[in-house]
């Protein structure tokens, strides 16, 4: 997840698929002709007709070729020169976070945001809300608010909207949420520290101690917990299955959900049994800000996984790490140097993948250190490492990615600002360096991180990530694009 909203933020890879081949021909069960077809493959980019069994692409040329798999079952269509792509692959999203925000309120959208400060309005859009859903045992939502103290809200305002109900707003960064006394209650969050210093220390309160109802980072566990506590395992699996319809009417097929645990896989796995599963899924172990360790729960459940699930459509082997935050995050890194890597070493030591969110320079510095020596350490294999984000980077970095293999997934619709200067005054440092990526030979992966972003359009990713169109400056970004096949086919 990231920390500014100033646009939408995308993944996106394309399925290549190859030219259809003279023979052996075989009956398709569908044909589509007359098409303009982007099939990513260099050699042959479009095409006119495409041929489709089961999920499987069988052939992909001219209309006079691939007709050839015709038979009197097969059902042809015109597509009257219509454009066809391959599936989007969306390489860091938060499926059920997204799904929860598509069930509850959204008051930040493109076309309106309403903020804490029109507080009538926003009152107003929640009671109205919560009135039309009087069997929701918790009122979620999803909104734009300061997560950087003193300028956070307070639950007051929340109450004003919902007393009765647990109200839960996430900021639309995913780094902090906003209670109602009625979460708070329920939560067990009052006057005392909290037993776990690190969500202690993401609970903003007053100069007497109480809590403001604002959860930072890793403190958004408490509400989280509440939240599951809540929902039944048929509310989640409707609103997943929502979500799931939500991304594929964006061409979005197959998904990586960039934080998630064994509970969330067996969400999917029950979607899958009862045939309503309409997206591939690849889950991370791993929660916003929260440091792993490496129990024996936490191990077995590793092991539960990837045992358990490991086909097309549900699968897991891969643990996400948050080396630091937002902007807002206290404090700015999640772990110490030596303890991130003696837990990368230990995770690649029994053969899972790793990815990392980083956000800052140095983040991204450790990261790519950590990596380095987890390649000398065990031994070259195709390991797939990532990093997530990447907003600023050093120059001397920038070879790196591809010198060590290293994924660098980004989100091209949160293009371009001086973020550098958040993190650092002295000096500013170019954002969102894709092209100086891709030039240095580093493999893209473009991404949405929605629910971050809103709505998961790719071709507004694809658009961002060739025109670079948004507030920047010569001084903090690269000034070049990517071209359209680079952007399509990122990841």
């Amino acid at each position: 997840m990231k920390h500014k909203q100033r646009g939408w933020r995308y993944a996106l890879s394309a399925l290549t698929v190859a030219v259809a081949v003279p023979c052996p021909v075989w009956a398709s069960d569908t044909v589509l002709t007359n098409g303009r077809i982007y099939t990513a493959n260099p050699a042959a980019p479009w095409a006119g007709a495409i041929a489709i069994s089961g999920t499987r692409i069988e052939a992909v040329g001219s209309d006079k070729a691939v007709l050839r798999h015709r038979s009197a079952q097969t059902r042809v269509l015109d597509l009257k020169g219509h454009l066809v792509i391959p599936g989007i692959i969306d390489t860091h999203v938060h499926t059920l976070y997204g799904s929860f925000a598509l069930h509850g309120i959204n008051l930040s959208t493109p076309e309106a945001s309403i903020t804490p400060d029109k507080p009538d309005a926003l009152v107003a859009a929640i009671k109205t809300y919560a009135a039309a859903h009087p069997r929701d045992a918790v009122i979620l939502g999803r909104a734009d608010f300061s997560e950087t103290p003193p300028t956070t809200p307070t639950h007051e305002l929340l109450d004003r909207a919902v007393a009765d109900r647990p109200l839960v707003i996430h900021n639309t960064q995913e780094h902090a949420v906003w209670l109602n006394h009625a979460a708070m209650a329920a939560a067990g969050l009052g006057d005392e520290p909290m037993a776990d210093a690190d969500e202690e220390r993401g609970v903003i309160r007053d100069a007497s101690g109480h809590p403001s109802g604002v959860l930072l980072e890793a403190a958004q566990e408490i509400a989280a917990r509440m939240v599951d506590a809540r929902l039944t395992v048929e509310d989640k699996l409707a609103m997943l299955r929502v979500g799931s319809e939500y991304l594929n009417r964006y061409g979005i097929t197959s998904v990586v959900n960039a934080t998630g645990n064994l509970a969330e896989l067996k969400l999917y796995a029950a979607l899958r049994a009862r045939g309503q599963l309409t997206l591939r899924t690849r889950t991370s172990f791993g929660a916003v800000a929260v440091q792993h360790h490496l129990t024996p729960k936490f191990l077995a459940d590793l092991e539960e996984a990837r045992n358990q699930y490991q086909d097309e459509w549900v699968a897991a082997n891969l643990v996400k790490f948050f080396a630091d935050g937002s902007s807002g995050l206290i404090p700015p890194l999640v772990y110490r140097p030596a303890d991130y890597e003696a837990l990368v070493m230990e995770l690649d030591r029994r053969g899972f993948q790793i990815m990392t969110h980083a956000i800052r320079d140095d983040s991204v510095h450790m990261v790519l250190d950590t990596y380095e020596r987890l390649e000398r350490a065990h031994g070259a294999r195709d390991r797939r490492l990532r990093i997530e984000h990447l907003d600023n980077l050093q120059q001397e970095d920038v070879a790196r990615f591809a010198k060590l293999s290293v994924i660098a997934d980004m989100q091209p619709t949160f293009c371009c600002g001086p973020d550098g200067q958040d993190f650092d005054p002295r000096r500013l440092l170019p954002s969102d360096r894709w092209n100086s990526l891709e030039a240095s030979g580093a493999r893209l992966a473009f991404s949405s991180d929605w629910p971050c972003t809103w709505p998961p359009d790719p071709l507004v990713a694809i658009q961002q990530a060739v025109t670079r169109q948004a507030w920047s400056s010569a001084d903090t970004a690269d000034v070049t694009g990517n071209t359209l096949d680079g952007a399509a086919q990122a990841g």
